[in-house]
């Protein structure tokens, strides 16, 4: 149509110049030769500006649109965080006793062994208790000695007593045997059962005295053993004077220096902190993430991480804990535990573990994950920027009206946006666009997966923002895929 009607203008254009430059009879013809010729470029000039105005009226009821097609790609849903690197390990090393440190045998930076000695508290006082006790054990033990000689010394008074006791009870029976047969005086024998009756009786001492000396024994062995006991407490409060390393690790920081006095934590004051030791064996990166991607981060998902300090590195990883708390971006506080009101961003925390840790990466260096969390091999993808919102309603009048309703023309009050793209398809020679609805999967980078609504090979909008934002369905279209124009301001920036 657009053809039609610029070439019936020309006619008409060329018809009238025509007649004006028709041919005179005779010598007329020679006079008016510079006036046709005049006339003939008047013409020229006309028709060329008619051409010229022609065009550009097509021009500017045509857009210019980016375009590109639905391609069939391998497509990586990635989740970014930024934190930093932390150790899945690490403790603080507090004042076990009061007073003045006299040694530190580290510095940050350096690597300890389990058990090592890395700091001492002076320790005269336990120390010396720890000598006390020490020689009120060897005196004790001493005493014992002496009390299990004398149980021997009673114990051979005891078989003395018994031997004694076995002989008078021979005599004492002999004696009777003989008093009765009437060969021996009265007084004879009640001098052999009295002697009798006295070694009897002696062996009941003796034996009460081994008892004694007996319980005297044990009564020395648990003074020992009492003893034994308070010198492990003394060498225990020794040892709270030697500060040694829980773990293989590295020591982080060191608060304190030599001399400075220690003093060890009540139940609301905190203590003296000597150091700090990370176990580096197990090295995780603590990232937050957006609110809006953690529904999309699951526990062992892989992840990259890349650290700042390290650059051209990337270290392998996957996702050991997804946190649950909500924390504020501008505190980095709990949302459980924030007293404001305000609404504000919020992140969750990620913690991703290192599968090979690195003896470069310190505590603290800041860090950067991107987390794969979906990945499909062929899907069909187009731009993400080419995603718009309409109404399939509002965008269907448009399109029964090439674009531009008329002023007649009555929209829906209500609007229902739904998420589509704009297709392009040819109308004759002139290319039109066209809303259609489209479903969507997993997002990449710079382009998202669509499950519905498109095919392979059909043909989009992309852009530019400016003509997304205005398309209508029906819009005559043409395409310009050239690379934009760098501005001044582009080129100064």
């Amino acid at each position: 149509m657009v053809r039609t009607s610029v070439i019936r203008r020309m006619q008409a254009i060329l018809f009238r110049c025509e007649h004006r430059t028709s041919p005179l009879a005779g010598h007329e013809r020679l006079s008016m030769s510079r006036k046709n010729i005049w006339i003939a470029g008047s013409c020229g000039v006309v028709v060329l500006a008619a051409v010229v105005g022609i065009v550009l009226n097509i021009r500017a009821n045509t857009i210019k649109v980016n375009t590109a097609k639905a391609t069939r790609q391998e497509l990586v849903s990635v989740v970014s965080g930024s934190g930093q690197i932390k150790p899945k390990t690490y403790v603080n090393i507090g004042a076990t006793a009061f007073g003045r440190i006299t040694h530190l045998y580290v510095k940050e930076g350096d690597h300890v062994k389990q058990g090592q000695l890395v700091a001492t508290v002076e320790s005269e006082d336990p120390a010396s208790a720890v000598q006390a006790q020490q020689a009120t054990i060897a005196a004790s033990k001493t005493d014992v000695q002496a009390d299990i000689a004398a149980e021997h010394t009673a114990q051979a008074a005891i078989d003395m007593a018994h031997a004694d006791l076995e002989q008078k009870n021979f005599d004492y029976t002999r004696a009777k045997a003989l008093y009765d047969a009437q060969l021996i005086s009265k007084q004879d024998y009640d001098a052999k059962k009295a002697a009798y009756d006295v070694s009897a009786a002696t062996l009941a001492q003796r034996e009460a005295a081994y008892a004694q000396a007996t319980s005297q024994t044990a009564s020395g062995r648990g003074h020992v053993d009492q003893a034994v006991a308070t010198l492990r407490g003394s060498n225990y409060n020794l040892g709270l004077t030697q500060s040694r390393a829980p773990f293989d690790g590295l020591v982080t920081n060191v608060p304190v220096r030599e001399g400075e006095t220690v003093v060890l934590g009540i139940q609301n004051a905190e203590g003296s902190t000597l150091m700090t030791l990370a176990d580096m064996s197990v090295i995780t990166a603590e990232v937050k993430v957006d609110e809006t991607d953690i529904v999309n981060v699951q526990l062992g998902q892989s992840a990259d991480v890349t650290v700042d300090a390290l650059p051209g590195r990337t270290f392998k990883g996957y996702v050991t804990e997804v946190g649950d708390q909500a924390l504020l971006r501008t505190t980095g506080v709990a949302t459980s535990q924030s007293t404001t009101g305000t609404e504000e961003a919020k992140d969750f925390k990620v913690v991703i573990t290192l599968e090979v840790p690195s003896d470069d990466l310190r505590p603290g260096l800041s860090a950067t994950a991107k987390i794969t969390t979906a990945q499909k091999p062929d899907a069909l993808t187009i731009p993400i920027q080419a995603l718009v919102s309409r109404d399939p309603a509002i965008e269907q009048i448009y399109a029964d009206h090439n674009g531009k309703p008329d002023s007649n023309t009555v929209l829906p009050s209500h609007s229902t946006p739904v998420q589509g793209v704009y297709i392009v398809r040819a109308d004759g020679h002139t290319l039109r666009v066209y809303f259609v609805p489209v479903a969507t999967g997993i997002t990449g980078t710079t382009d998202i997966e669509i499950t519905g609504g498109l095919q392979a090979g059909d043909e989009i909008v992309t852009g530019v923002f400016r003509v997304l934002r205005i398309l209508r369905s029906g819009s005559k279209v043409v395409r310009d895929n050239s690379p934009p124009k760098l501005t001044d301001t582009d080129t100064t920036s």
